[in-house]
């Protein structure tokens, strides 16, 4: 793709980076959270997700920066980690007080939901680690100037948890910019985070100021709005054909109002049930749009996850292609991949989305 320029891979010790927060996730499988005894412990975070899906499906070389408390539940998140390959090196580690007064690590109470009872997500992240880092706490010229990265991943979840963590992501995309690091953003709104802090208008003040740092910018049809504010008639939050030009059109906008995009992409989801979803996805780049093979009524067993691997996906055939079609056709079906088993993270492997992508059907594999 002429207008992304990637270093190349024998430059740099990681082909990408992610910024955020990596949280435990309590999963009570097929129950409620109000009802449970048994709790399923995954690790996960919106931004994590993309690295550890990098690593474990397309192989390629990761790391988190984040920051945790220094107990027996952070170690456990990041032997976690350590088994999604995911490099560690740049972990901050916080000393704990023994109650969690002032440092603590995020949890999150998510069940999958079922047929007509929606996914329910309980987090439970105040004063955590990560959400107190500031500028200057990491040294990002160390990181990409002498380390490298070819790709720097980040989003609106981080950016939601602080007054500070904004300030960390401008300093931290700054940087990654001075070296030749592609930047992408996943906006990712989350109303939840917001509303205490100033909903909506204080999400579009802090994202705004950031996108102009943005060179490759994703989120969902719900994102771009809520988050930038490109309202266009007729478009909310769910998906049909109908409705893929409306979405071309908010997406169009975006790039004329931030001409340092130099892709965009956004999945379209039509939620018919918990556990069935229309799903697909549309890329903008170099002034075309290519759209992703639409998958009508797919079955979902865990949809936590599935935009963080529609990113991974994407990002791995951006790097690896340079071809805007290949590279939104392994986001959609690493997405819808990754939707089919349990936990925020993809447990498929590259030759299961390259299968897919080439039509493979779901008939017994032995």
């Amino acid at each position: 793709m002429k207008t992304l320029t990637i270093l190349p891979g024998e430059k740099t010790r990681y082909d990408l980076v992610s910024l955020g927060e990596v949280m435990l996730r309590l999963d009570p499988g097929e129950g409620r959270i109000r009802t449970a005894r048994r709790f399923q412990a995954w690790e996960g975070g919106g931004e994590y997700n993309v690295a550890r899906g990098l690593r474990k499906c397309f192989g390629m070389r990761t790391a988190i920066v984040t920051a945790l408390a220094d107990n027996e539940v952070g170690r456990l998140i990041e032997d976690f980690m350590h088994q999604g390959a995911v490099d560690t090196s740049w972990v901050r580690w916080m000393p704990y007080d023994g109650v969690g007064r002032t440092v603590r690590n995020g949890l999150n109470f998510t069940e999958r939901g079922f047929g007509v009872r929606g996914a329910v997500g309980v987090p439970d992240r105040g004063h955590t680690a990560v959400s107190q880092l500031k500028r200057g706490d990491v040294d990002w010229e160390r990181l990409f100037g002498q380390d490298g990265a070819r790709w720097f991943h980040s989003g609106g979840i981080f950016a939601a948890l602080s007054e500070t963590t904004p300030d960390v992501l401008e300093e931290a995309m700054t940087v990654a910019r001075q070296h030749g690091v592609i930047v992408s953003y996943d906006l990712n709104y989350r109303p939840s985070l917001w509303k205490a802090i100033g909903g909506q208008e204080k999400a579009r003040e802090v994202n705004r100021r950031l996108a102009p740092l943005v060179d490759v910018m994703i989120g969902n049809e719900e994102d771009f709005i809520a988050c930038l504010g490109f309202e266009v008639e007729g478009v909310d939050d769910s998906f049909s054909a109908l409705d893929v030009d409306k979405f071309k059109a908010m997406i169009g906008r975006a790039v004329e109002a931030y001409p340092n995009f130099k892709v965009a992409a956004t999945t379209l989801r039509q939620v018919k049930t918990a556990t069935v979803n229309d799903w697909s996805a549309v890329l903008w780049a170099e002034g075309q749009f290519h759209e992703a093979t639409a998958r009508p009524d797919l079955e979902i067993l865990d949809r936590v996850g599935g935009g963080d691997s529609f990113a991974s996906g994407l990002i791995y055939g951006l790097i690896t292609t340079g071809d805007p079609q290949q590279a939104v056709e392994y986001g959609a079906a690493h997405g819808a991949l990754a939707m089919t088993t349990p936990g925020d993270t993809s447990m498929v492997s590259r030759a299961d989305v390259e299968k897919l992508m080439r039509g493979g059907s779901a008939r017994v594999a032995r």
